[in-house]
């Protein structure tokens, strides 16, 4: 059976292999055993159930908690020419009519509704002689009262499950703590039933927190170089979305707002525009989102906190899903933070202790110093062994921009000591500036030892050292917002501890050669000028067939056209997410728009690197080719010659290798190494003398006088000797 399912996957959905645990999942429902699957947004769930339905001679029902995710699946599942029907209170009556019709005529193969349609009495006499052989339920997080999104409609469901005794039942979502797996199989009675629970990871995802200082300009930075991108803004207000909406539109941007003020067919047509790329921002509350399946979101942008950690993954979840890096940015700021616990002091009991919880998780990640991953995947019960990801920014900031400030943290925190901890940050900066404002001369500030002693510093400079010494716990907003010095500041305080950081961290923007960094070779070389022209060939397309761009093709699709130039339709068949349908469907109008500008650009098909990709993709993912072959003698110059990258690439691929739990040959990297065996020494004392994750420390430890270039080839052999 598994081997129809490859060829489905394949041959309809243009997929050379399984992801994640799809085939595992997919082998299970096949042989009629209830699942619950928790897989990443974009990691391919739904798979797992559209390929058995495909398989199956009865129906499959699949539960969806929105109307615009039950339009948007049906359409895609349309195009792949895939029996498919969703019944609504959007549908007009004789549209409800024939789909109706269409189910009893044996015609479907999948079958869309919410959980009160399912319910109702009509419902269930429609279904009463339908074979159903699967009952899915996706977004199953909404089953639990424990989850961030918790529907009671969806508790009945287990009750209804039992109609259809010759079903299996499939449980999926991309958001669910340990708890509330458990909630979820205790209620749908899985209990011996299997799990399927990939990595919470989402590596395509660059994750950025910056202080919140400026907002309306640094949305406006951030934007500026995303002019043609999609992306999604969300706000704490519906007040603040429709400011900010004005003002992106005053600026030039297509941007609607999102939010339950407004009237229902409005929030429609502005999704719609959103999703048929008519409006490429939309600014929106938590209202916005759930089972959006725009996979050309390139951005998430949070200009005030979320109220948790869940929500933060599923908003940050809709970006990305094609698989291309997205930037995914938070605006933090300690002011959205006591807003957060005004709502949380509204609440009573074990809802306000649960919400508590999960805003001291939240900020506990907002502030962690460490690679980003770590306590997001640990909050879903994940370690993440992998640190550094290399896609966040204390990840690629760590090396170079951390500083050692524990000098003005001193002061800082001894001069709140000096007042008593009476005064709030403005004051305090007041006196170690040396201030003569009429506050600080009525109430003789003037007059404390630390007055003066902070001219070294702007204003600007103590107000983020102030952010920072709040992020690392070091101090804490007391009440009417008051400074008070924390227990753990004591140790800096006597020198036994150092405060290290990033002082400004209101930057928005990502370095250029950080997104190269962490893209991949195909993403950073592709043909933008042609990209362009398959874009507007495919909004073509999409609007004949009243659908939206992506149901065609994913960018992933077109990004790959416009890097090899297949010329053929043959050569189609090596370019991601082409199957046999869309191929004979589309086919023909893409490969059109490439040979007439190959033809004009004079450029030829990329013969020689499509076969080589077909090859890739059976023979692994790009660091165990070069981990691979530099096992086998090949050095990290021909590596990267070979690869068409720098060769601080090829070391970031040798080290994914290494943490993958593999051996790297010793004298390659000694090879490769310029030092000196007295800076050998020196380099590996201080790697064991200060750790090898912070290069930083290293560099430090070495007095600044060896490269990190040397560095990382030498963190590499270090790290393999001590296997």
């Amino acid at each position: 059976m598994i081997e129809q399912a490859k060829s489905i996957l394949k041959n309809t959905f243009g997929y050379d292999e399984f992801r994640l645990q799809q085939e595992a999942a997919i082998t299970q429902v096949l042989n009629k055993k209830d699942a619950l699957v928790i897989m990443p947004t974009g990691g391919g769930k739904s798979l797992c159930y559209q390929i058995p339905a495909m398989m199956f001679e009865g129906m499959t029902i699949v539960i969806s908690p929105l109307i615009s995710l039950m339009k948007d699946q049906v359409e895609q599942l349309r195009e792949y020419d895939i029996p498919s029907v969703y019944l609504n209170s959007s549908l007009r009556p004789e549209a409800y009519e024939y789909n109706v019709k269409k189910i009893l005529n044996g015609e479907v193969k999948l079958l869309y509704v919410a959980p009160e349609t399912l319910m109702m009495d009509r419902t269930k006499e429609i279904l009463k002689n339908i074979k159903v052989d699967c009952f899915t339920i996706d977004e199953a997080h909404c089953i639990s009262e424990w989850g961030h999104d918790f529907r009671p409609e969806y508790r009945q469901l287990a009750t209804v499950r039992k109609s259809f005794p010759g079903a299996v039942c499939v449980a999926l979502t991309a958001t669910a703590t340990p708890r509330v797996q458990r909630d979820i199989k205790r209620t749908l009675e899985f209990d011996e039933s299997e799990s399927f629970v990939s990595s919470f990871d989402r590596p395509n995802l660059f994750l950025k927190i910056v202080d919140k200082k400026d907002p309306e300009n640094q949305i406006l930075d951030f934007l500026y170089t995303r002019k043609k991108q999609s992306g999604i803004i969300y706000c704490f207000s519906r007040r603040q979305v429709d400011e900010l909406t004005e003002l992106l539109v005053e600026e030039g941007y297509d941007a609607k707002p999102y939010h339950a003020g407004l009237m229902s067919r409005e929030r429609a047509i502005n999704q719609r525009a959103f999703i048929r790329d008519d409006a490429r921002i939309i600014v929106a509350t938590v209202a916005f989102g759930m089972g959006i399946n725009k996979p050309n979101v390139r951005y998430v942008v949070h200009y005030d906190m979320p109220q948790n950690i869940e929500s933060y993954y599923q908003q940050i979840g809709r970006a990305g899903r094609d698989g291309l890096r997205a930037d995914c940015v938070l605006l933090f700021s300690y002011a959205d933070t006591q807003k957060i616990k005004y709502f949380i002091n509204q609440k009573q009991g074990t809802e306000k202790t649960v919400a508590e919880r999960h805003l001291e998780k939240l900020l506990k990640f907002l502030e962690f110093t460490g690679c980003r991953r770590k306590p997001l995947l640990d909050y879903f019960g994940e370690s993440y062994v992998k640190d550094p990801c290399e896609m966040c920014d204390n990840d690629l900031s760590v090396e170079e921009d951390v500083e050692d400030l524990t000098l003005q943290a001193q002061k800082f925190l001894n001069c709140v000591l000096e007042l008593e901890e009476e005064y709030g940050a403005g004051q305090v900066i007041d006196v170690l500036r040396g201030s003569k404002n009429q506050k600080v001369l009525e109430n003789e500030l003037d007059k404390v030892e630390h007055y003066g002693q902070g001219l070294e510093w702007s204003k600007k400079q103590w107000e983020q050292l102030y952010r920072l010494l709040m992020r690392q716990r070091f101090l804490k907003r007391g009440t009417f917002g008051v400074l008070e010095v924390e227990d753990k500041a004591m140790a800096v305080l006597s020198g036994k501890e150092n405060v290290y950081g990033i002082l400004d961290r209101t930057d928005v923007q990502t370095a250029e050669d950080d997104v190269v960094r962490t893209s991949s070779e195909i993403e950073n070389q592709y043909n933008v000028e042609l990209f362009e022209l398959l874009r507007a060939k495919r909004k073509e397309l999409a609007d004949a067939d009243d659908v939206p761009p992506y149901a065609i093709f994913p960018d992933t699709t077109l990004i790959e056209m416009a890097y090899y130039y297949p010329q053929s339709k043959d050569s189609l068949d090596a370019i991601y997410g082409v199957g046999s349908v869309k191929k004979a469907k589309f086919g023909d109008s893409f490969i059109g728009v490439i040979k007439t500008y190959s033809k004009n650009h004079d450029i030829i098909e990329r013969q020689k690197t499509l076969i080589k990709k077909v090859r890739e993709v059976k023979t692994g993912e790009k660091f165990e080719q070069v981990g691979n072959g530099f096992n086998e003698g090949k050095s990290i110059k021909l590596l990267a010659e070979e690869h068409g990258v720098k060769e601080v690439t090829i070391l970031g691929h040798l080290k994914k290798f290494l943490d993958e739990g593999n051996d790297l040959r010793l004298e390659g990297l000694l090879q490769a190494s310029n030092l000196s065996d007295r800076q050998r020494d020196q380099v590996l004392k201080a790697f064991k003398k200060r750790g090898h994750e912070m290069l930083r420390f290293v560099y430090d430890e070495c007095k600044k006088q060896i490269g990190y270039d040397e560095l990382r080839i030498m963190q590499l052999y270090y790290m393999a000797s001590m296997k």
